[in-house]
């Protein structure tokens, strides 16, 4: 929004340093707003190799191009905004969407202590991505109502914030684990511990959408086993509750009995049941 009220005319019009959501893996699934930000870069620091390397490769390779795994906000934050002050145009990419685990804030809170604006430009998440890949939904009427996106216990998280237990029991659940590969089995240990069904469905996408993208599907009891055959450690999406499966649902209200094979999309209503709100998104 600019000063006097009126809407800005798009993210690729605001001033400072983007931070761009770089997507999942496919370059294609980088937005249109980040693909013509980074095509106009003359610096781009990057988030390694969690950015698909043909992704800058194919929008980034005139541009001088920096790895920030390594490095603390010590070194990130002058090499941008003396890159930025020198007149050079500057965007930070970040893998996925910055504002899921992302570590932006602090970066752009950093940057205006500098004098240097910023702005977020969002984009496809992994679980996004992960759900295209199993052809389903994330919310499926009368499956899953609400999603999570949580992450297990560890370093940064201790066993009291973890709470991945508490929304897989919830039911009409999808939950969402990032940054949990490399504890999987542990991760399900803990949910048979505590009485979860052991049949629900899981899902862990390795690499979704890159070239070596790779389904694992079990259930709670199963799946633990099966990613520890596999090899993975990390850049996999964790995905449990009913859903994962893309079944057993509900036809929605927003088309009626026609895409169950019913009544034609333009036959009258049922008069006496209830109105429903359209989703208008």
């Amino acid at each position: 929004m600019t000063a006097d009220g009126d809407a800005d005319t798009g993210f690729t019009d605001n001033e400072g340093i983007p931070f761009i959501g770089a997507g999942p893996g496919d370059p294609e699934l980088l937005t249109v707003a980040g693909r013509r930000l980074v095509e106009e870069a003359d610096l781009v620091v990057h988030a390694g190799s969690l950015v698909n390397s043909e992704l800058l490769d194919e929008y980034c390779d005139h541009a001088e191009q920096v790895n920030s795994v390594g490095k603390d906000l010590e070194e990130l934050i002058p090499l941008m905004a003396d890159a930025y002050e020198s007149g050079e145009t500057v965007v930070r990419l970040h893998s996925g969407d910055p504002a899921i685990y992302g570590a932006a804030l602090e970066q752009m809170d950093a940057l205006a202590k500098e004098g240097v604006p910023t702005y977020l430009v969002p984009g496809v998440t992994s679980a996004f991505a992960a759900s295209a890949t199993l052809r389903t939904q994330l919310t499926l009427n009368e499956v899953a109502n609400h999603v999570v996106f949580t992450r297990p216990q560890g370093r940064t998280l201790t066993a009291e914030e973890d709470h991945i237990s508490d929304f897989v029991g919830f039911g009409d659940t999808t939950v969402c684990i990032y940054l949990g590969t490399h504890a999987v089995a542990e991760t399900m240990d803990r949910l048979l511990d505590e009485g979860h069904d052991p049949d629900t469905p899981v899902a862990v996408v390795y690499h979704a959408s890159w070239p070596d993208e790779d389904v694992i599907e079990g259930t709670i009891e199963t799946i633990g086993e099966k990613v520890e055959d596999a090899g993975y450690r990390a850049s996999a999406l964790v995905m449990i509750g009913d859903a994962v499966t893309g079944s057993d649902y509900e036809r929605s209200f927003l088309y009626g009995d026609w895409a169950r094979g019913g009544d034609a999309p333009n036959d009258d209503p049922d008069p006496d049941s209830e109105p429903q709100e359209r989703d208008t998104r």
